[in-house]
């Protein structure tokens, strides 16, 4: 092969390399420093960029969007000289790609480093109960720290989380049971709450129960005694509007007299002595001729009906004689038989009885 033809070849591909190392594409969100003998020159820009072969060197790219990093648990001792484990994630941005490159060998490990150091301090300061409730309070001290401290290295950062605190076994133990003796005293308490609500709502029912339950009797009460009473002034004002002789109180007197003798636990009853006077105007009035009045003229009863009636008086007149004779008599009660024996104190009134009879 012609030597010549071998020198245009190479001369072809020199150039092509020569062209292609002189173009440089950085992509969006991205930066590349750039050092002309040995010297920081410029920060390529996204986008189509130039430099001069072999004289700009161009170091990798750096990545200018937020990045988040987590670091394995570390432990950390607290006021009460306990011993935590705490996970924590940092959200920071490269905002100076010259001064993550120069200020800093690597900056990654440098802000982790400082991560663990700043929250030793915070924590140290700290118990282990107000560890656990002032995440937000660690959280902002790490952030102000670690924004400080990494500004010259051309690093911004957002956030710091505290993603775990795990505090020993025997702790979680004793948290444990503590939690569990408030939730039982605050289940009691309002155990004993709805119990006591429960007794005042049962206890004021009652109350209102028995108070109209008492409105309601004392009501009744007097109802009843308006009743009684309308029923007594009309029987009063109906027993002096009509007038009624002595002959017609001594026969309704009779007639009740039988029924103080119907009740069988009655072994002893006491006659009045009105009943003397009170027979003896019956008597009268059975013997002696009624006035007849427009009503009894115009239904007079039949003279059989007449006579059984009397009969059925006076021989109820005479077991009511006889009953209270037996009940006076010191020797016991005697027999019906042995009263109509005697001599009666109404004569007329056994001769009616006996005529009525045969």
């Amino acid at each position: 092969m012609d030597p010549l033809l071998l020198v245009g070849i190479f001369v072809i591909l020199f150039a092509v390399f020569t062209v292609l190392k002189a173009v440089r594409i950085v992509p969006q969100a991205r930066a590349r420093n750039v050092e002309r003998l040995g010297r920081y020159q410029r920060t390529l820009k996204p986008g189509l960029n130039f430099v001069i072969p072999y004289v700009d060197r161009v170091y990798n790219m750096i990545d200018l969007r937020e990045q988040v990093i987590s670091f394995r648990p570390q432990p950390v001792i607290t006021e009460d000289n306990l011993v935590v484990e705490i996970d924590t994630v940092l959200y920071f941005q490269v905002t100076d790609p010259r001064a993550a490159a120069y200020e800093i060998a690597n900056y990654i490990q440098g802000v982790e480093q400082l991560t663990v150091t700043t929250l030793r301090n915070v924590v140290g300061s700290m118990d282990l109960e107000k560890t656990l409730t002032s995440r937000d309070t660690v959280n902002s001290q790490l952030r102000g720290v670690l924004d400080e401290a990494t500004g010259k290295w051309g690093l911004r950062v957002n956030r710091v989380e505290v993603k775990a605190i795990d505090p020993p076994k025997t702790i979680k133990d004793a948290m444990e049971k503590q939690m569990r003796a408030e939730r039982d005293k605050r289940a009691a308490i309002l155990n004993a709450e709805g119990q006591r609500q429960s007794q005042i709502l049962t206890a004021e029912g009652d109350k209102q129960s028995r108070i109209l339950r008492a409105e309601g009797g004392r009501a009744a009460a007097i109802l009843e005694a308006e009743g009684q009473s309308r029923a007594i002034d009309q029987v009063f004002q109906a027993v002096h509007r009509n007038d009624p002789d002595p002959k017609l109180l001594a026969y309704q007197y009779l007639q009740v007299l039988p029924q103080l003798a119907q009740g069988s636990g009655n072994t002893f009853w006491v006659i009045p002595s009105e009943v003397t006077s009170a027979l003896q105007g019956v008597s009268k009035a059975f013997t002696e001729a009624l006035p007849k009045s427009a009503a009894t003229r115009e239904e007079l009863p039949e003279p059989a009906e007449m006579d059984e009636e009397v009969a059925k008086a006076a021989e109820a007149a005479a077991e009511a004689v006889a009953d209270a004779q037996d009940a006076e008599s010191p020797n016991g009660p005697r027999q019906l038989t042995q009263a109509a024996k005697e001599p009666s104190p109404f004569p007329d009134l056994d001769r009616k009885t006996t005529e009525a009879e045969h």
